[in-house]
């Protein structure tokens, strides 16, 4: 029986106790022993305090399920041949099964993960009849997972971030001047402030060479940038600013025809209409057309083509659970209006009216009124 785990930073213990926890929550029992190499990348490059706390750490993870830990003695390198012989033969299916998917590439971490296990699945279905007689001689389950996590404090800086791990990580500014209880996983950070957690972050990792590397959200940093939009222009982190190609290559070009003002002034309020108004894959395919046609983007005429769906939500309140036909007037309504400011994809809201949803007029000028006279009253 066999189970594969995607890791992102090497060997480690997290990956390690996440791995281990996965594989037996997966074969629903834990056996008598657990065996494994040295450990030597995990090892590596740590003080004798952080080595002793890393053991620790793992005899404690086995004894929480139950297991005898041992290691494979250094220098025999026969006594892995039991391990790397079906390692080897995993690695050759997962590589024909590539050949036959016609590709290696994958749209993201849980699809590929997805692939893994689907072949992983296949290999152990052909040893079910084995596996079940020997299921019986494990030892049964505790009742919850224990720590596959690394915890630590981190301090949210003026900046709008954190640095761990040689990563500099943005959060949203309301956490500014706070200290977040964080739970480091191998491939996510969970952030706590207090018992809550506010905040989940893709993990990074260092550069090359010793150098930080960065997670970066735009939606995080984008009300600072709009009050000094020319900090774009050195900004450290502004290859990892930018979310989609299409936004990056719009800046390269501003750059190249323009002041290098003007270019940080438009990328940044491109970058805030993304955010604002929820078009960032929209937004991306109008600036790569524009780009293929050797045009630079028109602001003006960008942000009128995105408010027009704005505008119809903002004066029209979707209303749950009555007939289809009761909508179907307002879906032509907005059917004729976005082609009208330019063919924005319409699909979502369509979705939301074959639902039943009903969409009612209110006047928003009267509500804003009532709102600000309400907040005069009190």
């Amino acid at each position: 029986w066999q189970h594969a785990h995607v890791i992102l930073g090497g060997e480690s213990f997290v990956a390690l106790a996440e791995g281990l926890q996965n594989a037996l929550w997966s074969l629903g029992g834990a056996p008598a022993d657990h065996r494994s190499d040295s450990l030597s990348a995990a090892f590596r490059n740590l003080d004798r305090d952080a080595a002793e706390d890393l053991t620790r750490r793992y005899e404690d993870l086995c004894r929480h399920y139950g297991m005898v830990p041992s290691r494979n003695n250094r220098g025999l390198a026969h006594e892995n041949g039991s391990i790397e012989s079906p390692h080897g033969h995993l690695k050759r299916a997962i590589d024909d099964a590539l050949l036959l998917r016609g590709s290696r590439d994958f749209p993201d971490l849980p699809d590929y993960r997805r692939f893994i296990d689907e072949v992983v699945g296949q290999q152990n279905a052909r040893r079910a009849k084995a596996i079940e007689v020997e299921r019986g001689t494990l030892k049964p389950l505790p009742p919850d997972r224990t720590a596959d996590f690394e915890q630590t404090l981190v301090h949210v800086t003026s900046s709008g971030g954190f640095t761990l791990r040689k990563v500099f990580y943005t959060v949203p500014s309301r956490l500014i001047g706070h200290r977040l209880r964080v739970h480091l996983f191998d491939d996510r950070l969970d952030c706590f402030l207090g018992g809550t957690r506010v905040l989940t972050l893709a993990r990074g990792r260092p550069r090359g060479n010793g150098r930080h590397g960065h997670v970066v959200d735009y939606r995080h940093v984008i009300h600072a940038l709009r009050r000094k939009p020319m900090a774009l222009l050195n900004l450290v982190y502004r290859d990892q600013l930018f979310p989609r190609r299409a936004f990056e290559r719009t800046f390269e070009a501003l750059l190249a025809a323009g002041s290098d003002r003007q270019a940080c002034t438009t990328a940044v309020a491109l970058l805030s209409l993304a955010h604002e108004r929820g078009c960032e894959a929209e937004l991306a395919e109008v600036l790569d057309a524009d780009l293929e046609a050797g045009r630079l983007p028109d602001l003006p005429a960008l942000r009128e083509r995105f408010q027009a769906l704005d505008d119809f939500l903002v004066a029209h309140q979707a209303y749950a659970a009555t007939p289809l036909s009761d909508a179907e007037a307002d879906t032509e309504e907005l059917r004729q209006l976005i082609a009208e400011r330019g063919g924005r994809p319409i699909e979502v809201i369509e979705g939301l009216l074959a639902k039943g949803a009903r969409v009612v007029a209110h006047d928003p000028v009267a509500e804003r009124t009532a709102r600000r006279n309400i907040r005069r009253s009190t």
